[in-house]
């Protein structure tokens, strides 16, 4: 069964007519059986990026974002900044894992990717570098196996419904 997912690229040059990061993530995430639930795109704007996320993060409808620009060192590139702030916990082993995988077609230019991935309000949330061999890698790579219930031995998939779970707490002491 496929997750609903929102997708937005972060760009102050593109737009979605010419957005082929963004087609190719549609259409890669159509093809492995989800469900888009809304796409945008707004500018390198921190405020605009984190506002729109936020929405997505708040709406039970939506359970995985997926966002795709704004990861490099320019001045601009700020979605990290961004979206930092709204995770409750960041999957560190994504940004490590993709920029390995970087590394075997882009060389050292890898280092320079700040993409990562976290969790908020109980949303996977998946920050991508813009281009298009980036978007690919990563979702062929990492995102399309974790997303994906039969994954083993272990998925994203699968841990999504428990994400909100509260923290075990110890059990109530008896009044003294």
């Amino acid at each position: 069964m496929g997750l609903p997912i929102a997708l937005l690229t972060v760009s102050d040059s593109r737009s979605l007519a010419d957005d082929a990061s963004g087609d190719a993530l549609q259409a890669l995430l159509a093809g492995a059986g989800h469900h888009l639930v809304e796409r945008s795109l707004v500018p390198d704007d921190r405020y605009r990026i984190r506002a729109l996320v936020s929405g997505w993060i708040a709406d039970p409808a939506v359970q995985v974002v997926i966002t795709t620009g704004g990861t490099g060192l320019a001045g601009r590139d700020g979605t990290p900044e961004a979206l930092l702030p709204l995770l409750d916990k960041t999957i560190e082993g994504f940004g490590e894992l993709f920029r390995v995988l970087s590394f075997e077609t882009i060389g050292t230019s890898a280092l320079q990717s700040r993409c990562l991935a976290g969790v908020a309000n109980g949303t996977v949330v998946f920050v991508l570098p813009g281009s298009l061999d980036a978007v690919t890698t990563a979702w062929n790579r990492l995102i399309v196996a974790q997303l994906d219930a039969n994954t083993r031995p272990c998925n994203l998939a699968q841990l999504i419904p428990r994400l909100n779970e509260p923290a075990h707490l110890p059990a109530a002491q008896p009044p003294r």
